[in-house]
């Protein structure tokens, strides 16, 4: 188990000074294993970061438990844009409370080092679980659909939609987790987004283009996650990579004009049907996630049922 300095007979450090005193990287904390992102929470290692924040694997004296901090980077401490799309993490995290959803324990919007604390998950991301062992096999990709369907379901209940649906955004516990809220947004927000949204391989063509194929809708949900699935299913992507930089948006996201490749995995005829309903350009043409969740529990029922082997007592 990982150790910390602020721990019972150990004292933890408060931490550095902002960058322009004191660290080399103005755009990170350089903590070190100890420092105290604030009084009462320190941190016992990086875990990574993208380009407005920094997570650290922390332990928080309130909770008496190992949280992550997601921690807003020193040089964007004072872009409102940055600490409004904190503020809008955070208020997600509060308003969703589902066992597949990444649970959040509250934030810090304001002082030096803003952060919001999450749930620590332990698991690979489905990600790297396909790319290093290629697709799952049926006993694991019924429960996963089966999950991330309720998921989504309970969002678009409660009024809110993911946008980031895809396989990095999915951890595989038991159960798997959807993770990452940080473009989630309320339907009536997300209803008026004029600029693409989402992660380009996964976003549905109204999220590439919502003045064109808008309204954002839940349906661009059900797109990102019928991609994760075809993924998960076949190791492959149903539509080529497009370029980032491209002028072109059909360039970019070649969602936009070709259908996804047909879905060649091991599965039952109503599984990849309503696999790929669930990319059809027009969102009115996808399925709602609880069709997706009964055509894989039909799957799920059709599973071979473990048969536990009969132990002869010792005496006999």
């Amino acid at each position: 188990m990982l150790t910390r300095r602020a721990k019972e007979g150990g004292t933890a450090r408060k931490g550095r000074p902002a960058p322009d005193a004191a660290t080399a990287d103005p755009g990170s904390w350089a903590f070190e294993e100890g420092d105290e992102i604030v009084p009462g929470r320190s941190v016992l290692k990086k875990l990574g970061g993208g380009h407005r924040h920094e997570a650290f694997l922390a332990w928080d004296d309130h909770l008496r438990a190992t949280v992550v901090a997601k921690v807003v980077r020193p040089d964007r401490v004072a872009e409102a844009e940055t600490l409004q799309a904190l503020a809008d993490e955070a208020a997600a995290l509060a308003a969703l409370n589902h066992p597949v959803i990444l649970r959040g324990f509250g934030a810090e919007l304001g002082g030096t080092r803003p952060h919001l604390l999450l749930e620590h998950l332990e698991g690979p991301r489905l990600s790297s679980l396909v790319r290093r062992y290629g697709p799952l096999g049926r006993e694991q990709l019924a429960p996963l659909a089966i999950q991330l369907a309720a998921a989504t379901h309970y969002m678009h209940a409660e009024g809110w939609l993911h946008l980031d649906i895809k396989p990095a955004n999915v951890i595989m516990g038991a159960p798997p987790r959807l993770i990452d809220l940080s473009v989630a947004r309320p339907a009536e927000t997300a209803s008026a987004i004029d600029l693409p949204i989402g992660t380009d391989s996964y976003m549905a063509p109204e999220q590439c283009l919502p003045l064109e194929r808008g309204p954002v809708g839940p349906a661009a949900d059900i797109f990102g996650l019928g991609v994760t699935l075809h993924r998960a299913a076949s190791g492959e992507r149903p539509f080529e990579r497009g370029a980032e930089d491209a002028e072109s948006p059909r360039e970019r996201w070649p969602q936009l004009a070709e259908p996804p490749l047909p879905l060649e995995a091991d599965l039952p005829a109503g599984a990849i049907a309503i696999v790929e309903a669930c990319m059809a350009p027009a969102p009115g043409d996808r399925p709602e996630p609880a069709e997706v969740a009964t055509a894989f529990e039909a799957m799920l029922d059709d599973l071979p049922r473990p048969r536990l082997a009969r132990l002869k007592p010792r005496w006999s």
